[in-house]
């Protein structure tokens, strides 16, 4: 039976919304993931028969399949085809799904999966600019509400979950903590195709941030409430790429796979809330694998909001410590469409450089939807 590896995971350090990578174009920047990916597997670019690549918006300059484009200004061969995905934020951790499910199938042997998001240059929200109704007036009436927001599907969370502002910051302090430990440490170099004389290493991680300095920030989206720029995650620009293909063509190709993708699943869950399918994709996810909570070593949980990693460690029983532990999108950042494939080049190496089994990547998607990946160390 065909299985589904990862030979190699690359990502470019995380830029800040208007910083350092914000006069890339976004195809420009993928092609950067793309070719450091390829030279680092010791594939030939021609033998991929896909690249499935995640990105949200996909308007302005991220239109068009964002996905061939890139490929394109890669300089890879015209015969590589590639196609472009959204699950909202998940929509790269979507794309190593579809690549691994076309590897398993026969439909494809190699294939590249990843994603990217340029914040900078395409805004949150800009494919909806000027549309007078996006959302079905159904669905509006379906649930009562005359929106979805994000934003309040965290305060949402918080609420039902009693957290205090104070408990939110102390954890976005922590995910700033881990980020630069991590740093220090060299934990990320591996991972990371820099670009010199632009940016060699994650760019939102602040240092030094106290429960005070945090105090001081408004709150967004409640006036009365809990959830601000500081306990969120960042708006960024970033892009990841991971090579995908079975343990059989690997060995014959004298590639060296890091990991298997064991188990992949999705979830729905309330659209209202929103960020609360990590929790039911994660438990789906065990059942499926056959695993327990314990068994997993290490947990990337994107940390869209500070009460989404909260709430999913109170309804699954992990292990604090195995969460998030080189930080994550609160300290990082959290571009959108490329974000699967950065959690995931993070998780895979992490879990390489510790000799961890297994790992679980989850994360909260508009319309109340999740994926959950768990990977096993080869």
């Amino acid at each position: 039976m065909r299985d589904a590896v990862i030979v190699e995971a690359v990502r470019t350090p995380v830029g800040k919304r208007n910083g350092a990578l914000a006069g890339i174009h976004p195809a420009d920047l993928s092609a950067h993931a793309l070719s450091a990916l390829v030279e680092r597997a010791g594939v030939d670019p021609g033998d991929v028969d896909d690249v499935v690549w995640g990105c949200v918006s996909q308007a302005g300059e991220q239109a068009g399949n964002i996905a061939r484009t890139a490929v394109l200004a890669a300089g890879w061969p015209e015969s590589v085809p590639a196609t472009s995905v959204d699950r909202q934020c998940g929509s790269s951790q979507q794309a190593v799904h579809a690549a691994a499910a076309g590897v398993i199938a026969g439909y494809y042997d190699i294939a590249v999966a990843g994603g990217v998001e340029s914040m900078s240059r395409v805004p949150m929200g800009f494919a909806r600019q000027g549309v007078e109704k996006p959302m079905a007036q159904s669905v509006l009436d379906r649930y009562g509400v005359k929106g979805f927001n994000q934003g309040i599907g965290a305060e949402m969370v918080a609420e039902k979950w009693g957290f205090s502002r104070q408990q939110l910051d102390e954890y976005s302090l922590s995910s700033h903590a881990k980020a630069a430990a991590a740093v220090d440490a060299g934990a990320l170099d591996a991972q990371l195709a820099k670009l010199p004389g632009v940016l060699e290493s994650d760019e939102g991680i602040r240092r030094g941030g106290t429960l005070e300095t945090l105090g001081k920030l408004k709150t967004v989206f409640r006036e009365d409430g809990v959830i601000h720029a500081g306990n969120s995650s960042q708006i960024s620009d970033g892009t990841g790429a991971l090579l995908i293909t079975t343990s059989e063509i690997a060995k014959e190709r004298g590639l060296k796979p890091i990991a298997r993708v064991h188990t992949a699943v999705l979830a729905g869950d309330d659209p209202v809330m929103m960020l609360s399918a990590p929790w039911p994709a994660t438990l789906k996810a065990l059942r499926k694998a056959g695993l327990g909570i314990d068994d997993i070593g290490a947990f990337e949980v994107n940390e869209a909001f500070a009460p989404v990693p909260l709430a999913w460690l109170a309804e699954t029983g992990a292990d604090p410590a195995r969460l998030n532990p080189l930080g994550g999108a609160i300290a990082v950042g959290h571009p959108l469409g490329g974000s699967g494939a950065v959690l995931m080049t993070r998780l895979v190496h992490h879990m390489r450089d510790n000799g961890i089994r297994y790992g679980l990547q989850t994360m909260c998607e508009g319309g109340g939807m999740a994926n959950a990946t768990i990977l096993e160390l080869l």
